[in-house]
């Protein structure tokens, strides 16, 4: 059974959005088996299907654009109410969906507190809005990472060339494992009470400064017996409880950030990295997951930067993640288990940034939408 008129008002209802071909040299193509209606008490109807299928669509909102090459939705189950007027979506679920060729593309607005993070990363004492809740992030993946992320700097005008390492071990950064190789003797990288920075021949630069000390997940440097000027121990930093104390700083405007020097030095550095990332629960504002399937090597994350001041690559070959929950457009948008293989790539052209986020093989199983009212997201 076809049905284009039922399938895109279906979506227009869920989503608000445009509704077109993929392709202009292509039609957008929908069907749907096993259609049933069933009016329900209280002004409610049931509507369902075994199979809903469609391909070469596109959906649009403003300068957002969704693509999808085809998607396959089983057992489907969606309520519509009637006791308010003209009948409205309230709620859809289906067992199992199956997405390829998924490309969301657009400008990348950043929400707020996510604006606040990188507003510090880039300036100290940036103005932030109102502060999340405290318990808004969790990284809780970041909390038995290993890999290593390596950093060149190649640029004439600056005082080295230079190639850094940074290992990262069951979520953790050892200073004293990291190096900073270049011409001449080698520089040292570390963090005291004042920030993170870089011991070089012609003495110490601070590459990030922070607002307060002590910090969660922090040790800081040691120095030798007897008031000696020579450091000991380079510190460490525990990336979960670091990166989350850093989030939420943020969010309350707190003055820290990069220097003048390493906004310049990160501007024309080109990165690559692996990180395996851990199981665990990775929230922010709006949005939380559950990551699992460590052992099997799943969540891996691979980065590549020709250099940080045009963009950023982002590609993780296996997601595998449940209990996924989100907020968006006023909907509560949630599935039960959900693997896939994502590509990220953040451009930057002057002071605009756009994104592009390639989904392929993408399964859910358990996807769920909730159109009626509800609070924020609650962590688990």
């Amino acid at each position: 059974m076809s049905s284009v008129p039922l399938a895109a008002s279906l979506v227009d209802l869920l989503l608000g959005l445009e509704l077109g071909a993929s392709d202009k040299a292509a039609r957008d193509r929908w069907s749907l088996e096993g259609v049933t209606w069933q009016p329900k008490q209280d002004g409610v109807i049931g509507v369902g299907a075994r199979q809903f299928e469609a391909s070469a669509l596109r959906l649009a909102s403003g300068a957002l654009v969704l693509e999808i090459d085809r998607i396959v939705v089983h057992e489907l189950v969606a309520q519509l109410r009637t006791d308010a007027g003209p009948p409205r979506l309230s709620a859809i679920q289906a067992v199992e969906a199956e997405l390829s060729g998924v490309k969301l593309h657009g400008p990348l607005t950043v929400p707020p507190p996510i604006r606040a993070a990188w507003d510090a990363l880039r300036s100290a004492g940036a103005a932030a809005p109102d502060t999340p809740p405290a318990d808004a992030w969790s990284l809780g993946p970041l909390g038995e990472a290993d890999g290593t992320v390596r950093g060149e700097i190649t640029d004439a005008h600056l005082l080295f060339d230079a190639e850094v390492t940074v290992p990262i071990r069951q979520g953790q950064i050892d200073f004293n494992d990291a190096t900073v190789e270049h011409l001449g003797p080698d520089s040292r990288m570390g963090v005291s009470r004042l920030g993170l920075y870089v011991d070089a021949p012609n003495g110490r630069s601070y590459l990030y400064q922070f607002a307060s000390a002590p910090l969660a997940g922090v040790e800081f440097e040691r120095r030798g017996a007897l008031l000696s000027p020579w450091v000991s121990e380079r510190g460490k930093l525990q990336l979960k409880a670091f990166a989350e104390t850093m989030l939420r700083q943020s969010g309350g405007g707190q003055g820290q950030g990069l220097t003048e020097q390493a906004r310049l030095l990160l501007g024309r550095t080109a990165i690559s990295g692996e990180v395996q990332l851990g199981d665990g629960l990775l929230a922010v504002p709006g949005l939380q997951v559950r990551l699992e399937g460590r052992g099997e090597g799943r969540n891996a994350v691979g980065l590549h930067s020709d250099a940080l001041g045009q963009g950023l690559a982002v590609e993780m070959a296996s997601l595998s993640a449940g209990d996924a929950v989100a907020n968006w457009r006023g909907a509560q948008l949630g599935c039960d288990r959900i693997t896939a293989r994502l590509k990220l790539q953040i451009l930057v052209d002057g002071p605009h940034m756009r994104f592009i986020l390639d989904i392929g093989n993408c399964k859910v199983a358990g996807a769920r939408v909730d159109l009626r009212p509800h609070p924020d997201v609650p962590h688990t």
